[in-house]
């Protein structure tokens, strides 16, 4: 289980990291083509949005990889896991079913990962 939930951690970092540089870093006018909920947000809070996803991509795997302030990893999956929630309820208010999924995937990634990290198979 152990490796079950290295490699869940791993998958959910890459895929929060990849989403976080490119809200961080994009300008709003392309990144309003792949993501249209961003266009009713400011460009500050998709910055926020993205940089919490980063930083939670972080927390998913350094502190566990190097021993320091193991607990961050099942808070980190907590926080991305709330950010998850936050997203699906925004799509579901503007009737965005499809977007739903991909966030309902990530929260009980981040689930899976902060019952892990707190319960049986913590650090």
């Amino acid at each position: 289980m152990n490796t079950f939930l290295w490699i869940v951690q791993a998958v959910g970092a890459a895929m929060f990291a990849m989403a976080g540089v490119m809200k961080s870093t994009q300008p709003k006018d392309k990144l309003v083509a792949k993501l249209p909920w961003v266009a009713d947000f400011s460009r500050g809070t998709v910055r926020f949005i993205g940089i919490v996803e980063f930083a939670g991509a972080l927390g998913l795997i350094l502190p566990a990889a190097t021993g320091i302030a193991t607990v961050l990893t099942p808070l980190a999956a907590v926080g991305l896991g709330i950010t998850m929630l936050l997203a699906a309820a925004y799509h579901a208010r503007k009737k965005e079913f499809p977007a739903i999924g991909l966030n309902a995937v990530l929260l009980i990634l981040a689930a899976l990962v902060a019952w892990g990290r707190f319960g049986p198979y913590s650090f």
